[in-house]
């Protein structure tokens, strides 16, 4: 192993981000009383062209009168391609009240994206005399992101999550699909004559899981866009749990519930979390560099796998 330790990631829970539009209000107020750890208010995708600036406002207005207790609290811009990016920056970050959170920067492709953002937020910041940092979380939605990831996810120390955004991906990447997320129809093996899908984001998951963890950042699965099938959003979300993702986003409330059953370790997990902790701290008062647990070898790799458990359990009961 590197003798260059790995950067822990923010502590904090991250289990679901709901998103919602900006140009609709009547969401605010239930967003923020969800059960979501993170809010991403949506000034992108959702939001029509002709409605960007009074989404902009409503923002503004959401962030700094209503309560988000103790959520994240993050809006998605606009993308660095567009001609409102800028204002969105500086509006957010002049306008409001030191309330937000995180900064949701669109269809990352490099690292210098990421620069970009960072050097205007930072300069704003400096004006302001604000001490609180804002930080940053970036979606992977393009062949060029996937193949700059781990550029991105250094790019700045403001860098805190990173996500899959699997359509404008599959559609960076030419993929002959439109379902968002999830397994696919045609992307099957055959074996003795019977059908076998696997996963066609597997492979994205893991290299964007790889980035983040080598530089302290939190790998987040995106959107699954079936918001009917509750199955298939389990499934999705417990790949991403086994890959070593975090959390999952919501893009309709009952979604809310399926992420945060996922991604919330079990009463059972956390309970065998913590006998491997106190089995190995007996294996060290023997003089012993390992031990057995229910049959099972117990090394210094079982205490880093236990030590993450009962961390984010810890984090979520003191929400």
């Amino acid at each position: 192993m590197s003798f260059r330790i790995q950067p822990s990631p923010a502590a904090r829970p991250n289990r679901c981000q709901l998103f919602g539009p900006a140009s609709n209000t009547k969401l605010f107020e239930k967003m923020a009383t969800s059960d979501a750890d993170v809010i991403n208010i949506d000034l992108e995708d959702s939001v029509a062209p002709s409605d960007k600036d009074v989404a902009r406002k409503n923002a503004i207005q959401a962030i700094n009168d209503i309560d988000w207790g103790k959520k994240t609290l993050s809006v998605r811009i606009n993308g660095l391609d567009s001609a409102w990016w800028y204002k969105d920056v500086v509006d957010l970050m002049e306008q409001t009240n030191g309330r937000l959170d995180l900064i949701m920067i669109p269809k990352a492709g490099c690292g210098e994206d990421v620069y970009a953002v960072d050097a205007l937020v930072s300069s704003i910041e400096a004006a302001k005399g604000r001490e609180k940092r804002v930080g940053f979380e970036c979606i992977i939605e393009s062949a060029a992101g996937i193949c700059h990831v781990e550029d991105i996810a250094k790019a700045s120390p403001r860098m805190e999550a990173i996500s899959l955004g699997a359509a404008d991906f599959a559609a960076s990447m030419g993929m002959a699909t439109t379902g968002i997320g999830g397994t696919q129809e045609p992307y099957y093996m055959l074996h003795e004559g019977q059908k076998y899908w696997p996963d066609p984001w597997h492979w994205a998951t893991a290299k964007i899981v790889a980035a983040c963890r080598t530089h302290g950042v939190l790998p987040v699965d995106g959107p699954f866009g079936d918001f009917s099938d509750d199955e298939g959003f389990r499934a999705q979300a417990r790949r991403a749990l086994t890959l070593g993702m975090v959390g999952k986003w919501a893009i309709h409330p009952k979604q809310i519930a399926l992420a945060n059953e996922i991604f919330t370790p079990s009463d059972e997990a956390v309970q065998e979390a913590r006998e491997i902790l106190k089995a190995m701290e007996d294996a060290k008062a023997r003089g012993e560099g390992a031990t057995t647990y229910k049959g099972r070898l117990v090394d210094i790799a079982s205490i880093k796998q236990a030590e993450v458990i009962v961390k984010s359990a810890e984090m979520i009961e003191n929400m």
